[in-house]
């Protein structure tokens, strides 16, 4: 325990807890101490001994130099973040459906989040990460059918040099415009794509299975949108979960570039119609089937009835069509690259960081790491 100089800090104490996805009961049946000295060590009102941050290191397989105070926490602090408990947030983060995941479970995918930020801190260190160019056009969660997505996805293509055909590659657009996109480690289905902005760094955070290279694309357009419009709404509304879809298609297909190119009717030539849109424009052909609604190419019955197509054929699933390589981020694996190849040994930049060596693989990794870590 000698290695343990340092200050502990009690948001490391919680960061680790949310991190294992534990209540605190369960905590302390692991260290072998009361709840309450688990409740009394988080809200910074009595310091463990050095016996007991041992027990909690032992019982999160976590050395206890993880319990320090992270430096890399307080570089990016100086930078005007703002924190929530201690923790790196300036925006809570976007969850598709708060009805279909626990507290528990978005606890521990927020806290994902701050290794991601921890990471970013220790390699901003050594290199310059693009500048953030993520425009800011707020949206109001209260009101349906609102503009402002429309208007927030062509302003995104206007500032973004995109023009007005397809993406080629969304993730890169992305992160060349200052955001970071990393795969979530294997945890729980319930948590789909989300993301967060830390005021240091914008993070869209993707799902590890999903193994979908139309929806994967959706995806981080649609978090795109929450980055844009949504920095001070409450997750989990239902208006704005509209608003960022929304986005996500004018971003991806804009009406007025792919209107007349929707089938009107879904006949045999209509399904081969959507077949070739899917492939040029990248996305599903459910995604279309929904744009062909909402841009008036086909009636809601007409919709309704491809839709039960889709269902009969289980392509809600696996759709019809070439099978794409999922796009994959490169910002954290370029840039752990770069330090390498400039003498700077990749362990001791993880030590720095004091994210534990399994998350900090899946956050500077290209694929998805499938392994469930905790």
């Amino acid at each position: 325990m000698s290695s343990f100089n340092a200050i502990f800090d009690k948001n490391r104490l919680v960061l680790a807890r949310q991190l294992a996805g534990i209540r605190k009961n369960e905590l302390a049946a692991k260290a072998g101490v009361s709840a309450s000295a688990i409740t009394t060590w988080e809200s910074g009102a009595r310091i463990p001994t050095m016996e007991n941050i041992k027990a909690l290191a032992d019982a999160f397989s976590l050395p206890p130099s993880f319990f320090e105070v992270n430096a890399e926490y307080q570089h990016t602090k100086s930078q005007d973040v703002e924190t929530i408990n201690g923790l790196v947030a300036s925006s809570a983060p976007h969850f598709r459906s708060l009805r279909a995941t626990t507290q528990l479970q978005r606890d521990q995918a927020e806290a994902y989040t701050h290794l991601v930020h921890d990471v970013a801190g220790a390699l901003s260190r050594h290199i310059d990460f693009p500048e953030r160019q993520i425009p800011d056009l707020p949206a109001d969660p209260e009101v349906k059918n609102s503009p402002i997505p429309e208007l927030a996805a062509q302003q995104a293509r206007a500032e973004w040099g995109l023009g007005t055909g397809p993406i080629r590659h969304v993730i890169r657009e992305l992160e060349k415009h200052g955001a970071a996109v990393v795969f979530a480690p294997q945890q729980s289905d319930a948590i789909d794509a989300y993301s967060v902005d830390t005021g240091f760094l914008p993070i869209v955070v993707l799902h590890p299975l999903k193994n979908d290279y139309y929806r994967q694309r959706f995806d981080a357009a649609h978090e795109l949108g929450h980055l844009i419009m949504h920095a001070d709404a409450e997750p989990g509304n239902k208006t704005i979960e509209a608003q960022a879809h929304e986005f996500a298609a004018e971003f991806l297909m804009p009406a007025d570039s792919i209107r007349e190119e929707l089938p009107t009717r879904m006949t045999g030539a209509g399904w081969m119609k959507l077949k070739e849109l899917k492939e040029y424009w990248g996305v599903s052909m459910q995604a279309l089937l929904y744009r062909a609604k909402s841009l008036g190419r086909l009636s809601d019955t007409s919709y309704r009835n491809a839709m039960i197509t889709v269902s009969k054929n289980k392509w809600r699933v696996k759709e019809p069509g070439a099978i794409s390589t999922l796009e994959q981020p490169s910002l954290f694996p370029r840039a752990l690259e770069m330090v390498t190849e400039n003498g700077i040994i990749p362990e001791l930049l993880r030590e720095s960081s004091q994210v534990p060596p399994e998350y900090f693989e899946v956050i500077t990794s290209r694929v998805p790491y499938t392994q469930r870590i905790l």
